[in-house]
């Protein structure tokens, strides 16, 4: 009578422990080997707190079951009743991973791995995977020996006791110490070709770069030489078999399944190149032969087994080479061009769904980092590391990217990487789509530790990471900036004090003393803003270079980072934002104008951001828009004379808006060419200005007006435009001239009708019968806000 009540019992404390289906589970506990585990609340709650719990018993029932005898039993539910560590770990793994649940049944006894908690087993490096492959002496026990080791890996990860980070290069540690064990396994079969060859094994990719994931080809490149005198070609052939070998080790599928692919497709010539070559051919190959990418790719180039001495002096004398990549013709192009090809060959049913590839992926944040590195890394040898994570780190210090720019990239990677680990551990099969099944996005939301509702906020989780690196990686991987970077010359790429005096003599600066005491302002220091302009002025000094006055342009330049160096979107601007680092250096460069009204309004370098090839802020406003701007200002204001002083800001800063469009517009961009008409470009800059005085003129009149009479005017009054204003053909500099008509009060001007012999206010009907004998009124314009008197004055 009490098993019903106690099953009920049991039913609603799996309920509560949040299994799915807890009836199937109250049947997996009925048996008396069991009990130990029903009977146990710590031990249920474990379960519970598993990524999948359902999963989880089932892996533990059948674990169970295969121990040898009952005493092998008892002894892994006692251990696992008494010690925590152990319970986290295994029961941690059995939730997440079918696969290695499956493992662990057919090899019971793999459990008694997760016993040990010293520290070393923290965070095991090379060495210690290598004393658990040590006894593997064939293709099958090593894969047996394998999954041993990546078991340990799994349960630190899911528990939490390691980081993306680390868990990553665990995997790559691991690899590193199977490729070794299998090459070992090979020579061990061929000892004649063994003898005669140094073969180098060297990783490539996230192997390479000690970011590997759970499942994933394992990129190589073999290097091979003779030893002890052989022949070369006997040599090399021999390290072809040895080669081969180790990749059907390691590729083959076994009764124990396949460790990993071992794919050599990165080598000189793909699939089509041999698949060994001497250190010699490898150098030919890439002084002659190699694209963009295969540079790109050898950023990760790390030698791991085999000869390793023979592999060191591979990587350090193709490493020259990845750094000048950058001075190739078309560089960043190439590289962005290879970026938007794996987009685009994404299978369209897939491409939300793609976790690695698609936009918004990791291989964005990749790719973005990877170009930064190539072009930066020239003159930055902090910045050279394999290792996604830790390169975009370097790049943060070095100011090539925002320090909240890297805070969310490496948040979002590290999400998106643990993600990738969570989808493949289950099956331990290569995927990097994100599934559509509920109860795989519910085992997945519950291991990143999304317990209220896993699947909606993974969801939610997930896109928002994904919109995040997608904004980022436009802004990182597409600022234009860079293109001009990766053009300079080797060494120029960063300055110091004698090759910046260098470079200036061989830019035709005027005065190289002058400027370099500039450049020492501008780059002296450790703060920030001086580490960002260090890396700014390599490719304002050229952009300056090219115009009329390039000592100008540096001196100006400082006076305006002087102004607005301490403000945090002023070099972030310029950093980021596409076109305005090079639009700045045009502007300060031609002439004195442009210059002179930036200094006064230093907030209007906000203009020069993107926007139609750098031209979106600098597209003048229309006269309506400008007035009602100003006439809006002038009724905030608390005075007349605040009203003016605001007017006048506004006039600088519309000024220099039209003057430096003027200027952008005569150099042009290859997207967007210089003004092919040049009358339109005068009639626009013309226009521009008369409409901004028009404004000017009607603001400062309502100011007056204010002051002395209130908001009402007991008269009708027009100001009109005569001359090139009248005309709209005034240049940025021109004096104002204008005629006022009015009923009544006087007026400032010396066009009316015969001049300072008039009155300064003619009626209208005066002003009428004088340019109709005189016939001068082919120019007006109407200014003031009251346009009647005006217009018929304008007939």
């Amino acid at each position: 009578m009490t098993a019903p009540g106690r099953r009920s019992s049991t039913f609603s404390r799996l309920l509560r422990h949040g299994f799915t289906d807890p009836s199937a589970a109250e049947r997996l506990l009925e048996s008396a080997e069991l009990e130990p585990v029903k009977a146990d609340p710590v031990l249920l709650e474990a379960l519970g707190a598993t990524a999948d719990p359902d999963l989880a018993l089932l892996g533990l029932v059948r674990l169970v079951e295969a121990q040898d005898d009952h005493t092998a039993r008892r002894e892994l539910l006692d251990t696992l009743i008494a010690a925590k560590p152990l319970r986290d770990r295994l029961l941690g793994v059995l939730g997440a991973s079918a696969a290695l649940a499956d493992h662990l049944a057919r090899h019971p006894r793999d459990w008694q791995a997760l016993v040990t908690y010293e520290p070393r087993d923290l965070h095991p490096g090379v060495e210690e995977f290598e004393r658990g492959l040590a006894e593997a002496a064939d293709p099958v026990s090593l894969r047996v020996a394998y999954r041993r080791c990546l078991l340990s890996i799994a349960a630190r990860d899911v528990c939490g006791t390691t980081d993306l980070a680390q868990t990553a290069a665990e995997l790559a540690d691991l690899a590193t110490a199977t490729l070794r064990a299998a090459l070992l396994i090979a020579r061990t079969a061929a000892p004649d070709d063994a003898a005669i060859c140094r073969l180098a094994v060297i990783a490539m990719g996230k192997c390479g770069g000690h970011e590997l994931n759970y499942v994933s080809d394992v990129d190589v490149i073999f290097v091979g030489e003779p030893a002890n005198g052989a022949d070369e070609g006997k040599a090399v052939q021999a390290a072809t078999r040895l080669a081969s070998h180790m990749m059907r080790i390691c590729s083959e599928t076994t009764v124990e399944g396949t460790i990993w692919p071992v794919d050599a497709n990165l080598r000189p010539e793909g699939r089509n190149g041999p698949l060994v070559r001497t250190l010699s051919s490898h150098l030919a190959y890439y002084q002659r032969w190699a694209k963009t990418w295969e540079f790109q790719a050898l950023l990760k180039a790390r030698p791991v087994a085999g000869d390793i001495g023979l592999g060191e002096e591979y990587v350090a004398t193709l490493a020259p080479l990845v750094w000048q990549a950058a001075e190739r013709d078309n560089f960043v192009a190439d590289v962005q061009k290879m970026r938007r090809r794996v987009v685009a060959n994404i299978p369209a049913a897939e491409i939300e769904r793609e976790l690695k590839l698609g936009p918004g992926g990791l291989r964005d944040v990749e790719f973005a980092v990877q170009l930064l590195q190539l072009v930066h890394g020239r003159a930055d040898a902090s910045l050279r590391s394999g290792t996604t994570l830790d390169a975009l780190k370097a790049l943060a210090a070095g100011g090539y990217v925002g320090r909240a720019d890297a805070v969310q990239l490496d948040e979002a990677y590290r999400f998106l990487r643990t993600m990738e680990h969570r989808i493949q551990l289950f099956r331990l099969r290569r995927t990097h789509l994100v599934p559509e099944d509920d109860a795989d996005l519910r085992r997945i939301g519950r291991s990143l530790g999304l317990r209220a509702d896993p699947i909606t906020d993974l969801n939610r989780e997930w896109k928002r990471h994904a919109t995040v690196v997608r904004r980022l990686h436009e802004k990182l991987f597409y600022r234009p900036l860079l293109d001009a970077v990766a053009q300079l010359a080797p060494g120029e790429a960063r300055l110091s004090p004698n090759a910046a005096r260098e470079r200036l003599v061989a830019l035709g600066y005027a005065d190289p003393a002058a400027a370099l005491r500039h450049l020492e302002a501008l780059a002296s220091g450790v703060t920030r803003k001086a580490a960002i302009q260090r890396t700014l002025l390599p490719v304002l000094l050229g952009w300056f270079a090219d115009s009329a006055d390039p000592d100008a342009g540096l001196l100006n330049f400082r006076k305006v980072s002087d102004a607005l160096g301490k403000t945090p979107w002023y070099l972030r601007l310029l950093r980021d934002e596409g076109a305005a680092a090079e639009n700045l250096a045009r502007v300060l460069s031609a002439g004195r104008l442009a210059p002179d009204l930036l200094m006064r309004a230093p907030e209007a370098v906000a203009l020069l951001g993107d926007g139609d090839g750098g031209r979106g802020g600098l597209e003048p406003r229309g006269r309506a828009q400008l007035e009602q701007e100003v006439l809006a200002a002038v009724g905030r204001a608390g005075g007349s004379e605040q009203a003016v002083t605001t007017v006048r800001g506004v006039r600088r800063r519309e000024l220099f808006r039209t003057a430096a469009r003027d200027i952008v517009s005569s150099y042009g961009t290859e997207e967007t060419p210089a003004e092919a008409d040049q009358g339109a470009l005068v009639d626009l800059v013309g226009g521009a200005v008369s409409d901004l005085t028009a404004a000017t003129l009607a603001g400062t009149l309502r100011a007056v007006v204010r002051e002395g009479w209130g908001d009402t005017l007991p008269t009708r009054f027009a100001v009109v435009g005569m001359g090139r204003f009248g005309g709209t053909s005034w240049a940025t500099g021109r004096t104002r001239t204008c005629c006022s008509c009015t009923s009544r009060e006087k007026a400032w001007t010396n066009r009316r009708p015969r001049g300072r012999r008039t009155p300064w206010c003619p009626r209208c009907g005066g002003c009428y019968r004088f340019r109709a004998r005189i016939r001068r009124c082919s120019s007006t314009r109407i200014c003031g806000p009251r346009a009647s008197p005006g217009r018929r004055c304008g007939r």
